[in-house]
């Protein structure tokens, strides 16, 4: 199979999303709005104060399956990832959760009688799952995400005071990594739910659309997880030891 074309900080924006247009919501996460002309990626980024080259890191890796760049990702600060990854928790809670539940209301509105049942233990389903990755990404920018910075400003400044060594000791990144839930395998359900046995509708139309929009949210989250578990969580693993070298070393 042919590999994809990576976009470079010379590639146009428009070019780019002419390209790859699932690469628009990836893009908008930057802050970035349409109305940029003819500009390079590097350009735009330049003018909003963006990373130029975590930017193209993010991009490609999702535009290419086969390229995901963990060491060079790992390199960027720790603040920058979570910016990101922060904003992408808002666009699955804000736009694409929101746009999905539409789907399924409209479908339970415009079902047969016999079928409305059918329906409602697919809303069900859905507002379950909603439930369980708004507890989840609540709990990421809360809790998780909080931590990790206050590591990475130990970092910075070189030491570690009482509070955070007993907090790397007690529940440290590696406790987040296994409750770290796999969003995917409830969509995968969702997506099994409706292509195996949900029982023809009149509103077809509505059901097709609600299944791409599932497969889209699934594919951005797998995007998504990656970023968390092959970047971020390494990389506070080994400021966690640092630290705690750090700490042993001032004793």
């Amino acid at each position: 199979m042919k590999k994809k074309l990576l976009f470079n900080p010379k590639s146009r924006l428009a070019d780019i999303i002419h390209l790859d247009y699932r690469l628009i919501p990836v893009i908008g996460r930057f802050g970035i709005e349409f109305g940029f002309g003819n500009k390079t990626i590097k350009e735009v980024c330049n003018n909003k104060g963006i990373n130029v080259w975590f930017a193209l890191e993010i991009i490609n890796s999702y535009h290419d399956s086969n390229y995901f760049p963990k060491k060079s990702l790992q390199n960027f600060p720790a603040k920058l990832i979570i910016e990101y990854l922060s904003s992408t928790h808002n666009y699955y809670l804000k736009v694409k959760i929101p746009e999905i539940q539409e789907y399924i209301d409209k479908m339970e509105q415009n079902v047969k009688p016999e079928n409305h049942k059918n329906i409602t233990l697919l809303n069900g389903f859905f507002n379950e799952y909603k439930e369980e990755l708004r507890l989840h990404l609540e709990n990421e920018d809360q809790h998780v995400f909080p931590y990790i910075l206050d590591i990475d400003n130990a970092m910075i400044r070189g030491e570690i005071d009482d509070e955070l060594y007993k907090k790397i000791l007690t529940d440290s990144i590696e406790n987040y990594e296994r409750s770290h839930d796999d969003a995917e395998v409830k969509l995968n359900d969702l997506k099994n739910l409706i292509i195996k046995f949900l029982p023809p509708v009149l509103c077809k139309e509505l059901c097709q659309n609600l299944l791409i929009e599932i497969f889209r949210l699934e594919a951005d989250i797998k995007n998504h997880t990656n970023i968390e578990d092959k970047v971020l969580i390494p990389k506070v693993k080994l400021m966690e030891k640092k630290l705690l070298e750090i700490r042993e070393n001032k004793l």
